[in-house]
């Protein structure tokens, strides 16, 4: 008995341990230890909106929050911030600076554009090809093709304007003029180009004889083009 009561005298007092803490050890398989040991502790963190991503396998770091409007990027394999990437506008603007230009009856007239208003990428070949905007390479996609035309004023017949593609019609627009007033024609087309496609801007008039068409440098006719994206 002596013995008895000399070893639990020795055993240390259990402390109070709750129901809700002996429940936290549920489930575990290996030393507790190592596992809070692998855990990234949270002062990884300093500032409000870093986050964390892996600078090596099963190596935490912190990416520090960006600048305001930065988006979150790639570079060399590690995620970061950036501005986002500009873009810029792309297209061109064509004209003819003849104050008039005769359009016989009943006859398509591909119009000479010896004006460009801007071209940003080559589109307009004003010294053999001045009727065309031509895709340049490496522009490929869906453009906004616009164009108008400014007709004297006449009561008999149509005023037209078309856009060819390829030297096919693709858009038709048309008005009914009267004798007492000039008239615009405006038409408009969202078409898919390939490089080397052309598009042209065609106009015509049933008056019945020779009619003109009024230009100056943008103001009364033109020929857009806006690259609206791939």
């Amino acid at each position: 008995m002596t013995k008895a009561r000399d070893i639990a005298s020795a055993i240390p007092a259990p402390s109070t341990v709750s129901s809700a803490e002996l429940g936290f050890l549920d489930g575990v398989t290996s030393a507790i230890q190592t596992q809070v040991d692998a855990k990234t502790a949270k002062s990884t963190l300093t500032t409000t909106g870093d986050i964390y991503y892996a600078s090596a396998a099963n190596t935490p770091a912190r990416l520090a929050i960006g600048s305001t409007s930065n988006v979150l990027t790639v570079a060399g394999g590690i995620p970061s911030w950036a501005a986002p990437a500009g873009s810029s506008f792309v297209g061109c603007s064509i004209s003819n600076t003849n104050t008039n230009v005769s359009i016989a009856n009943n006859t398509n007239v591909k119009v000479a554009m010896n004006t460009e208003i801007f071209d940003t990428d080559g589109f307009h070949d004003n010294s053999t090809n001045n009727t065309r905007i031509t895709i340049p390479s490496g522009k490929g996609g869906k453009y906004l093709i616009h164009g108008s035309t400014f007709f004297s004023a006449n009561a008999t017949g149509e005023r037209n304007a078309q856009i060819f593609k390829n030297n096919a019609e693709v858009k038709t627009a048309f008005t009914v003029p009267n004798a007492s007033a000039n008239c615009n024609v405006f038409v408009t087309a969202v078409l898919n180009l390939a490089v080397t496609d052309y598009v042209e801007l065609v106009i015509s008039q049933s008056s019945g004889g020779a009619l003109n068409a009024q230009w100056e440098t943008g103001k009364y006719g033109w020929f857009d083009a806006t690259y609206l994206g791939a």
